[in-house]
C-alpha cells in the first residue's frame, strides 16, 4: 500500500499595503513648522503686542498730558469764536512760512482750534506741527510736535519698527505667520490631546498648559486682531484695496476726471494719523477745482501742466478767488449727513494748489458708518465728491468696522479691554513658548522637533502651507525662503544641521 503525504495548504495572503502616513509623523512636521515659525517671529510679536497694548490708551493718555494746550479754562461760545481764516493766520505767525496742512475746529465751547503745519520734516510720512489756537481771541495757546510725540513714537514702532519701508514688510511678515502659528497651534493641541504622552516634568508641565490654555482662550481674538490689522500693511493691505476698488466698491473712476490724466488719491492728501481720510476713501480720487481763474499753468478747463489736479507746490495757501475756510465749511455742511460735536471730529485738509479742493473729512470716534468724505471746489463751495457709508462696498465696510474694533474705540471701554486681552494673549504665549523651548533645548542646540521621515506627510503639509502663502504673499515668500535653507544648507551643512536640527 502506498501512502502519500500530505502536508497542510498554507492560506493565501496578499501582500500588505503600504501603511498610510501615520498621526505622528504628520504631527512631527507640524510641530516643526510652528517651532521655526515662532522662534523666528515671536521678537517681532512681542514688540507688536506691547505697542498695540499701549496705543490702546492714545486717546485718554494724549487728552491727560496736553489737556494744557487742548482746553480753555473760559468756555466761549460758538456764536464768540473769531473766524478760522483768523485764527488760522495767528498760527501761521507762529511758525512762519510754514504752510497749512489741515485744520481741526473745536467739538465743544472749552475746546481749542488745531491747525496743523507743515514741520521741518517733509515727505509722505511727515507729521507736521500742531499749533492750538483759542477761538475766542485767536490768540496761540501752544504747539506740539506731532511726530515726536510719545504715542506717534509707539505707533511707529507698532507699524514700521521705526524702519520705513523695511520695517513694515517685517512687521507684516511677522503678522502673517501669527496667523499660521495659531492654525499650527490648534492642530497639535487637536491631533496632540487623544495621545497618551510621558508626563512632563512639573515645571515645563505647567508652561505647556498655560501655553494651550492661552492659545484656546484667547486664540480667535488673536486671530481678528491680526486680520483687521491687516489692511494697513504695505503689500497685503495694498492688494485689499485693489480688490475692494475692483469688487463693488463705488469710487469715482478715473473716467470721471477726463482732464487729469491720474488723479491723486485722498489717502495721498495727509500722513497725520489725526487728519487722514478713512481707509475705505484712500484711493479714492482728487478732483481738481473747476470754479475760478486759470492761473499758474493751470488751464479753465482743470488741467495742469503737470496734470495732476490738486498737486502744486503752494500747498494750504489759498488762491486769490478761493473761498475763506469758515465759508467753505458753511457751504459743505448741509452736505454733511452727521456729526454731532459729542461723537464726531470735523477735519478740513486745506486745497493743495490752484485746482486743488477742500477736503472735509467726519471722523465719528465709534460709529465708522458715520464718516463721510467730501471734496468741495475752493473757489465755490460746491460739493465735487461725497463719499460715505452709503458708498461704500461691502468689503470696505467690514474693514472700516474692523478697524474701529482694532483700535478699542467701536464698543467703548468693553472693546478696548478685549483688545488688551489679545495683546496680552500674544505676550503670554510668546513669553510660555519661548520659556519652554529654554527649559527643553539640548545645550549647544536649537532642539527643533525632528524631521518628518514620510515624504506623502511632509509634501501634504507643505502643500496646506503652500495655500496659507498665496493668500498671505510675504509669508508665502519667507516659507521658500525657509524650504531652499532646508534643502541647500541644513542638509548639506553638517554643523547646521547639529544646531539647527
Amino acid at each position: 500500500m502506498t501512502s502519500v503525504e500530505t502536508r497542510p495548504e498554507t492560506p493565501f495572503t496578499p501582500p500588505a499595503k503600504s501603511p498610510a502616513p501615520s498621526s505622528s509623523q504628520r504631527y512631527r512636521a507640524v510641530w516643526r513648522w510652528h517651532f521655526y515659525a515662532g522662534l523666528v517671529v515671536a521678537p517681532v510679536l512681542l514688540v507688536l503686542a506691547v505697542t498695540g497694548a499701549i496705543y490702546l490708551f492714545k486717546e485718554p493718555f494724549e487728552e491727560w498730558r496736553y489737556q494744557d494746550v487742548r482746553t480753555l479754562a473760559e468756555p466761549v461760545p460758538a456764536a464768540a469764536a473769531r473766524p478760522l481764516s483768523e485764527q488760522v493766520a495767528a498760527a501761521q505767525q507762529a511758525r512762519p512760512g510754514a504752510p497749512v496742512m489741515s485744520v481741526i475746529p473745536p467739538t465743544a465751547p472749552d475746546r481749542t482750534t488745531r491747525v496743523i503745519l507743515q514741520g521741518a520734516d517733509t515727505g509722505p510720512f511727515a507729521q507736521g506741527v500742531s499749533v492750538y489756537v483759542d477761538p475766542g481771541t485767536a490768540t496761540v495757546v501752544g504747539q506740539i510736535d506731532d511726530g515726536a510725540t510719545f504715542m506717534r513714537v509707539v505707533r511707529t514702532i507698532h507699524g514700521e519698527l521705526m524702519s520705513g519701508t523695511v520695517g513694515d514688510r517685517v512687521v507684516e511678515t511677522a503678522a502673517c505667520w501669527a496667523l499660521i502659528l495659531v492654525a499650527t497651534g490648534s492642530y497639535l493641541w487637536w491631533s496632540g490631546r487623544r495621545t497618551r504622552r510621558k508626563p512632563a516634568r512639573a515645571g515645563r508641565g505647567r508652561l505647556r498648559r498655560l501655553h494651550i490654555l492661552t492659545g484656546l482662550g484667547g486664540g480667535t481674538v488673536v486671530v481678528f486682531l491680526v486680520l483687521s490689522g491687516l489692511p494697513w500693511s504695505g503689500v497685503w493691505g495694498d492688494g485689499l484695496q485693489r480688490l475692494q476698488e475692483r469688487t463693488g466698491s463705488t469710487y469715482p473712476s478715473a473716467d470721471d476726471f477726463p482732464h487729469t490724466s491720474t488723479p491723486p488719491l485722498s489717502g495721498d492728501l495727509s500722513a497725520n494719523p489725526d487728519a487722514k481720510v478713512p481707509w475705505a476713501a484712500e484711493r479714492l480720487p482728487v478732483p481738481p477745482s473747476q470754479d475760478g481763474p486759470s492761473q499758474n499753468g493751470s488751464s479753465q478747463d482743470g488741467s495742469s501742466q503737470d496734470g495732476h489736479a490738486g498737486h502744486g507746490s503752494a500747498h494750504g495757501v489759498l488762491q486769490p478767488g478761493a473761498l475763506p475756510i469758515e465759508d467753505a465749511l458753511a457751504a459743505v455742511r448741509p452736505a454733511i449727513r452727521s456729526c454731532p460735536p459729542a461723537e464726531c471730529d470735523l477735519k478740513v485738509l486745506l486745497p493743495d494748489g490752484p485746482r486743488g479742493v477742500y477736503t472735509i473729512v467726519t471722523d465719528p470716534r465709534r460709529d465708522p458708518s458715520a464718516a463721510q468724505t467730501l471734496h468741495v471746489d475752493q473757489y465755490s463751495g460746491r460739493v465735487l465728491v461725497s463719499y460715505g457709508w452709503a458708498e461704500y462696498g461691502v468689503l470696505a465696510k467690514a474693514v472700516e468696522q474692523g478697524v474701529t474694533l482694532h483700535e478699542g474705540r467701536r464698543y467703548g471701554t468693553a472693546n478696548l479691554l478685549v483688545m488688551l486681552g489679545a495683546c496680552l494673549t500674544i505676550i503670554t504665549l510668546v513669553v510660555t513658548g519661548a520659556w519652554m523651548w529654554w527649559k527643553r533645548r539640548p545645550r549647544g542646540r536649537a532642539g527643533a522637533p525632528a524631521r518628518s521621515t514620510d515624504r506623502r506627510t511632509t509634501y501634504g503639509v507643505i502643500a496646506v502651507m503652500a495655500v496659507l502663502g498665496l493668500l498671505f504673499p510675504l509669508a508665502g515668500v519667507t516659507m521658500a525662503a525657509a524650504l531652499l535653507a532646508d534643502r541647500l544648507l541644513l542638509r548639506r551643512v553638517p554643523a547646521l544641521a547639529r544646531l539647527l536640527g
